[in-house]
């Protein structure tokens, strides 16, 4: 999964999460993509910056043998959520209760997430639900290998 910033064309700027790059080319030439403030289908990427929190803990469930993993994303805050509409702001809540339930039954593995899922994935370790952190440039050379992860989003504690 990966998580763009987007603006429409009234420059209203939000966040969406896709399967891939590809996904995301798909649903926005097909107009599926609309601005959850103003309704616009007209959206486009918003320059972004990486984010690199040192301390933010992520959440990480197993599919199978596969792995998940929440990337340091900063939460919006929770006027920002309720700005996009009830439904937004109950999607988000719902998000994040599931984010706190993965890391209630997950083992925290911190900065050794990618090596830890990797010997999960190729079976030189066993099978369990682990959370950490993982850079982009970790979470893209997982996907290259096949190993998968699902993002989660961050927690209103995290930045606490």
């Amino acid at each position: 999964m990966i998580l763009f910033d987007l603006q429409c064309e009234r420059g209203d700027r939000f966040e969406a999460w896709f399967r891939s790059n590809g996904d995301y080319d798909a649903q926005a030439s097909a107009g599926r993509i609309a601005c959850p403030l103003c309704g616009s289908a007209r959206v486009a990427k918003a320059l972004m910056a990486p984010a690199v929190p040192a301390s933010t803990r992520n959440a990480a469930a197993p599919v199978g043998r596969d792995i998940a993993v929440a990337p340091a994303t900063p939460a919006p805050p929770a006027p920002q959520a309720a700005a996009g509409g009830p439904d937004l702001a109950k999607a988000f809540e719902v998000m994040q209760q599931i984010a706190r339930e993965v890391r209630s039954k997950s083992d925290y593995v911190g900065p050794r997430f990618a090596e830890e899922a990797r010997k999960i994935h190729y079976e030189e370790a066993p099978a369990r639900s682990i959370y950490g952190e993982a850079s982009a440039a970790e979470m893209k050379e997982l996907s290259d290998e096949g190993v998968g992860f699902h993002p989660l989003p961050p927690l209103p504690e995290d930045r606490n």
